[in-house]
């Protein structure tokens, strides 16, 4: 079986080797953008325990927010799924679209018209400069997997890094069922 390559679209999946990082232990990245100059994702399994209204109060809104990686952790992105909605939305791929209209967002939002499951919010990103994540796939620190999940905005985040382990076979089954902190073990 062939190594998948880096795509707008695809999934970066962190290896089990990547243990002593806080951002990327364990990450499931969305990557939004790939170019031979640089790589931007978003970091979709790690909430951060507080929710949209609690930084914007303004927005009638409870969502979560998500940790979206290490870069401009000050700034918040979106990537949903209803460009219909939201004008000047990026396709990224399969229905998956990246930012938009922010004006048109916070209406949709304090009108209670969107759904948890159609988008979600981020504080930074996780982003690479030329051929940084070509050397980080060299050397083991993650995979990159097809994004086959029927809506990535419903799984339970808790099961996506835990999923696709199990999805790839192999010995990383066997990391699939560790824990989290070996220190509990």
């Amino acid at each position: 079986m062939s190594k998948l390559l880096p795509k707008k679209g695809r999934l970066l999946v962190a290896e089990p080797a990547i243990l002593n990082d806080d951002s990327f232990n364990r990450a499931i990245i969305l990557l939004t953008e790939h170019t031979d100059n640089n790589s931007v994702g978003f970091i979709l399994n790690k909430p951060l325990g507080y929710n949209l209204n609690d930084l914007m109060p303004e927005i009638a809104c409870e969502f979560n927010i998500y940790q979206g990686g290490p870069v401009e952790q000050d700034n918040l992105y979106f990537v949903h799924r209803i460009p219909q909605l939201l004008e000047d939305s990026i396709e990224v791929a399969n229905g998956i679209f990246w930012g938009g209209n922010f004006n048109q967002l916070k209406k949709l939002l304090n009108e209670g018209l969107l759904q948890e499951s159609d988008i979600r919010f981020f504080l930074g990103y996780s982003g690479w400069d030329k051929q940084q994540l070509s050397e980080e796939l060299k050397t083991s620190s993650w995979f990159v997997s097809e994004n086959n999940f029927d809506n990535i905005f419903s799984n339970k985040e808790e099961s996506l890094w835990k999923n696709k382990l199990l999805e790839k076979g192999g010995n990383y089954k066997l990391w699939a069922n560790a824990p989290s902190d070996f220190n509990l073990n």
